[in-house]
């Protein structure tokens, strides 16, 4: 269906998947598996605008794939929910 291959966990069950929207939760996603991000970080290691990454983190908390941490600074961080890459992830994205 789609020619660049999207992380298994940026596909939502609520909401239509669009082609820009998998691309910016792609981004989102991979940042975050590296480590847990504010949002000002994930911005500026996307090249996404604020609110875009914002847009996205809140659908993906919706889906529980994400969680935030703290107070005021949130600290986004990867739950285990969400569909699980089945291939080794080096290259391959």
């Amino acid at each position: 269906m789609f020619k660049i291959p999207h992380h298994p966990k940026a596909f939502l069950t609520l909401k239509r998947n669009v082609r820009p929207g998998l691309l910016a939760r792609t981004k989102i996603v991979l940042v975050l598996e590296k480590k847990t991000s504010d949002t000002k970080s994930v911005k500026q290691e996307t090249g996404l605008s604020y609110a875009s990454v914002l847009h996205h983190l809140h659908l993906l908390e919706a889906e529980n794939i994400v969680t935030r941490k703290g107070k005021r600074l949130y600290l986004w961080e990867l739950t285990g929910a969400g569909q699980q890459r089945l291939t080794d992830v080096r290259g391959k994205i």
